[in-house]
């Protein structure tokens, strides 16, 4: 069961400005009154950050879905931000492209929450983030003041950092009103290949071994722990003599038919060295895979949406859970999967692996759990090694501090929130939801 805006923020109300004109004139009057807003997209991510405390009025960009512009043979596409990427993915592949950054519930993400939040999924590997793309952005800040980054064309770089400045600032400096997309062409052809991990020696092996691969993986996705032990799409690569093993490794492959069959033979290759089979997937098991690695860090056990309704009196939800994202450099990938395992024995794993990005799912925790196993473990171990680990959504309100969240505060805290004194000077864009707000 999904829950609503109104369920997961305290707002006092909802609008939706038909245009931008309409919304800086909301963020005006709110600057004017001292109203905490809360940018509202698609919903899918409202559970990210710290837990929002001060009632406010809820944003919708919902009004704001306009294709504004779109010269395919230019390669770029101006949208407006409340856009669903479902919706944008259809208008794209109509001139065979696409914007490679996939999302969960694609139906229901919006191109603005995508760039708010920085989500992304197994294909950064291959073609980078939503961060990638930007090109051209417009915004209302704090103030009710319109501002544009960056422009039309791809070599454009006249205010390119502001882009760059609105990814993964979670609503906090700006709201994204539209922007200018560079896109892709669609692939001719892809595959998936997978293979059984035996244990984490050979899952070390088989990943420092695409290091000098003679193929060219857009995703390199390891998958550990009961979320896939009966994933169907996985059957053929059961070996039913042995047990579980560590897990999964599986493989995407893209560009021309030809190509695609040439690095798939390679891979098979590659592997069969280190005792390793294969396996090609078939289509229609491809497709299925790929939307639950999609899907992973928004689904519950069985698949479910996994939102994190409201606890006013921080009481424990019933069959809480939490779902985290650790980065690290991705030679330290199998460490972490390994630490997560001991911490938490039934935990469900899916690391894209080729970037150091692991994201961890813990069905249930007991009391006081994110405190002892998340800051007193997890969070350490992976700064030791220069990374960071941060919670995506999590049921037990009551146990969200900042650090448990965001960790410690990064060398670079102090800058941070000097940028945001500068477009949020009364603190009303998300308020008390980012790292330094």
């Amino acid at each position: 069961m999904s829950h609503t805006a109104s369920e997961l923020l305290p707002l006092t109300g909802t609008v939706a400005p038909p245009d931008s004109a309409a919304l800086a004139g909301a963020l005006r009057q709110a600057s004017a009154d001292g109203t905490p807003l809360y940018p509202i997209g698609g919903g899918t991510s409202l559970d990210y950050g710290l837990p929002a405390r001060a009632p406010g009025l809820g944003l919708s960009l919902a009004r704001l879905d306009r294709i504004v512009d779109y010269p395919a043979r230019d390669m770029t596409i101006t949208v407006e931000a409340g856009i669903k990427m479902s919706v944008l993915a259809a208008a794209l592949a109509e001139q065979r492209q696409r914007l490679p950054v996939d999302v969960p519930q694609a139906e229901r993400a919006t191109l603005g929450g995508v760039i708010a939040t920085n989500a992304s999924g197994p294909l950064r590997y291959g073609h980078g983030t939503i961060r990638d793309y930007v090109i051209g952005i417009s915004v209302v800040d704090g103030r009710g003041m319109e501002f544009k980054g960056g422009g039309r064309v791809v070599k454009n770089v006249a205010g390119y950092d502001f882009c760059k400045l609105l990814v993964g600032s979670l609503g906090t400096i700006g709201v994204i009103t539209q922007a200018t997309l560079k896109v892709k062409p669609l692939p001719e052809s892809s595959a998936l290949v997978a293979c059984r991990l035996r244990d984490h020696e050979q899952a070390e092996q088989l990943l420092a071994g695409l290091v000098a691969s003679r193929t060219s993986p857009t995703a390199i996705e390891l998958l550990a722990g009961p979320a896939w032990e009966d994933e169907p799409a996985l059957e053929p690569i059961e070996p039913a003599q042995t047990g579980s093993g560590f897990g999964q490794l599986v493989i995407a492959l893209e560009g021309t038919a030809v190509e695609v069959q040439s690095m798939t033979a390679t891979l098979a290759d590659e592997w069969r060295a280190f005792g390793v089979a294969a396996h090609v997937l078939p289509p229609e098991r491809a497709e299925s895979l790929w939307k639950r690695l999609r899907e992973f860090p928004a689904a519950r056990e069985g698949g479910q949406p996994h939102f994190a309704p409201k606890a006013p009196q921080n009481e424990p939800v019933p069959n809480a859970g939490l779902v985290a994202k650790i980065n690290v450099p991705a030679s330290r990938t199998i460490e972490m999967i390994r630490l997560a395992g001991e911490i938490q024995p039934d935990c469900s794993v899916q690391a894209h692996a080729g970037n150091g990005v692991i994201v961890v799912r813990m069905p249930s925790f007991p009391s006081g759990g994110i405190s002892r196993l998340w800051i007193g473990r997890l969070q350490p171990a992976a700064q030791q090694v220069g990374g960071s680990a941060v919670i995506l959504s999590c049921s037990q309100v009551s146990e969200l501090t900042r650090q448990a969240v965001w960790g410690r505060p990064a060398q670079a805290a102090m800058l941070m929130e000097a940028v945001h004194r500068q477009f949020d000077p009364k603190n009303l864009l998300n308020p008390g939801r980012f790292v330094y707000s």
